[in-house]
């Protein structure tokens, strides 16, 4: 299956946002891809972490959820939507009066018919404290609660197993461990790794979570500076479950593309069965 990990850069602008992974997702279509997946907050990286919530919708409409479910029609592609934010208060009312003011930053997946076929809320939540940056990303947003997999039928007549993560969740081992002992096959984490975050771990992690669970492994990330001054690290790619990384877009808006050979994986587990000889 030939897929595509989305980089962008993305604005305060959701419009020129849409504009640009409407263009990079045609590019991946024409290129072959059966299945896309964009970067996290593809829609809008804005001058303030609030600002996400001036655009959450509630789940199943809205203008977002919209573009995706066209998008995939379109180009009849398989489109993991990178994240978008939903609103917290319509899975959990009531919960407590800080709900109002957060939302939950949701991984979307649709069909080629655009039918809404997975939905992740991401579970774990940055914060980090750096030389010239701080994040708490509890502020606004709400965290998930549990993960999420969904199946996808390839046209070489496999059907992926693929589970959902975004960003810091890849510093979790645990949750891709679970989607391995539920038969997943394929991992996607997109992501905006921060230039320092990144710089130092995001390879290490992503072909971590690839080799020690023998799947594949699409991270489409956020890779430039943005208007609001943060620089994210970019280096999109997608590995195959002997931890090779067989593409990537190191900077700038672009697509990186790769053929994920199922046969592949399968003899990678055959021939060292490590996921059955689990103890713990």
């Amino acid at each position: 299956m030939k897929a595509a990990a989305i980089q962008t850069v993305s604005t305060p602008r959701v419009e020129e946002n849409l504009a640009t992974a409407a263009a990079l997702l045609e590019q991946a279509a024409r290129a072959g891809a059966e299945l896309a997946v964009l970067p996290e907050y593809f829609c809008l990286f804005g001058h303030s972490d609030a600002d996400k919530l001036l655009i959450a919708e509630p789940f199943g409409q809205g203008p977002l959820q919209e573009w995706l479910a066209d998008q995939a029609r379109r180009l009849g592609l398989w489109l993991a939507g990178g994240t978008i934010p939903l609103r917290a208060q319509d899975a959990d009312k009531g919960a407590d009066k800080n709900a109002r003011a957060r939302a939950f930053n949701t991984l979307l997946v649709f069909s080629p018919e655009g039918r809404c076929a997975a939905r992740y809320d991401k579970m774990h939540l940055f914060r980090f404290n750096g030389r010239q940056r701080a994040y708490d990303e509890s502020l606004t947003l709400q965290a998930g609660a549990a993960p999420a997999l969904f199946d996808l039928p390839s046209r070489d007549g496999h059907t992926w197993r693929v589970g959902l993560s975004v960003c810091y969740d890849l510093r979790f081992a645990e949750l891709y461990r679970h989607y391995a002992a539920q038969g997943a096959d394929l991992l996607l984490a997109p992501s905006a790794f921060t230039w320092e975050t990144g710089q130092a771990h995001w390879q290490t992690l992503l072909r971590a979570r690839a080799i020690e669970n023998l799947a594949c492994v699409i991270a489409p990330g956020q890779g430039g500076t943005h208007e609001n001054g943060r620089r994210t690290w970019g280096h999109s790619m997608l590995i195959n479950a002997w931890g090779q990384v067989l593409a990537m877009q190191a900077e700038g808006a672009g697509v990186a593309l790769a053929d994920l050979d199922a046969a592949h994986t399968a003899a990678c587990r055959a021939s060292l069965p490590a996921l059955t000889h689990r103890v713990l």
